[in-house]
């Protein structure tokens, strides 16, 4: 597991850069309400394959900033995903076939999807990777990465549940065989020192997901947290708390405007970010800056974009983004 302070050094030093270069930042908008600024430089493509689930709103911000960083720099973008790791594979290898310029991919199954962004590295079309796989994408030529360490991030909630006095945490995985969600439960264990059960739900069946945890919960009355993977299910666990009438809180790792709503009115205590915008802006900037001039973000080592705490203590002042579908 790599230092935290390596982490943050890097963020700091990206957004440092971000801040003083034209590379960096969200499009400036005119009186008009039009972007304006950018770049004079040639048109290029780019695909951005993800595993993302269809109605998993946390896709929606990665695309988003993805969308913002491609009007900035000139980039036509292709944007495609598939829950099924096979599946993804094919979409990176059709972005090959087509001869895009760069091609940004997530990894939540680096054995089934690894060897085809060494295909692209191969090929020499400027790879990166976001979201999932930071442990393996180094092994398959790519040249940054833009995400959290799950581990670390699990580990930072399994603390602050044991600061809670959390004795029995419900650790909702909503994506069986999903590696990036395993370490997370296997952190929040480890934070945690208490325990913590894995519960398995189908997240792209939310009404499954949701009779799933009821029954659990109405079965188990001493389980006090639930913790979440996604802010869907989240959401869901809420009502499934009410119907079982248990008395468990409810955490979660990502936000949507709706999960930082229920941040807001107490239904949801608290979400680990990982800022998903930044993911997506960030891995698009990087390959605009691998064929402008050759560079490389975070040199060598991963850019970390979390985690970090949305709470009552600081969730208003994220809310307006969210509503906007930036955080």
């Amino acid at each position: 597991m790599r230092k935290m302070w390596k982490a943050w050094a890097t963020v700091v030093t990206v957004a440092a850069l971000a801040g003083c270069s034209a590379t960096g930042g969200a499009p400036r908008k005119d009186a008009g309400g039009g972007m304006a600024g950018g770049v004079d430089t040639p048109r290029l493509t780019v695909a951005m394959v993800s595993h993302g689930a269809p109605g998993d709103t946390y896709w929606d911000l990665v695309r988003k900033g993805a969308e913002d960083a491609a009007q900035k720099d000139n980039i036509e973008l292709r944007y495609s995903s598939d829950p099924q790791a096979p599946n993804q594979a094919n979409l990176v290898q059709s972005a090959i076939d087509a001869g895009v310029d760069g091609i940004a991919v997530t990894m939540p199954n680096a054995q089934a999807i690894g060897p085809v962004a060494q295909k692209a590295v191969d090929a020499g079309i400027p790879t990166v990777g976001l979201n999932a796989g930071m442990d393996e994408y180094e092994k398959y030529g790519m040249s940054a990465f833009f995400g959290q360490d799950e581990s670390v991030a699990g580990e930072k909630a399994g603390e602050k549940l044991k600061d809670e006095g959390a004795k029995h945490t419900l650790c909702v995985i909503h994506e069986q065989g999903n590696s990036s969600q395993e370490a997370r439960c296997a952190g929040v264990k480890k934070g945690s020192g208490a325990n913590v059960e894995l519960l398995y739900v189908n997240g792209q069946d939310l009404t499954a997901a949701q009779s799933t945890l009821q029954a659990k919960l109405a079965q188990d009355k001493s389980i006090d947290w639930v913790m979440a993977l996604q802010a869907p299910v989240a959401l869901r666990a809420v009502d499934a708390v009410r119907d079982a009438g248990s008395q468990a809180k409810i955490a979660t790792f990502d936000t949507n405007a709706e999960l930082v709503g229920a941040i807001q009115d107490g239904t949801v205590a608290w979400a680990v970010d990982q800022q998903p915008y930044m993911q997506g802006y960030m891995a698009v900037d990087a390959l605009w800056l691998a064929k402008r001039n050759g560079s490389t973000l975070g040199g060598g080592q991963p850019v970390y974009t979390g985690p970090s705490f949305v709470d009552a203590e600081n969730v208003d002042t994220i809310a307006e983004s969210a509503k906007e579908g930036l955080r």
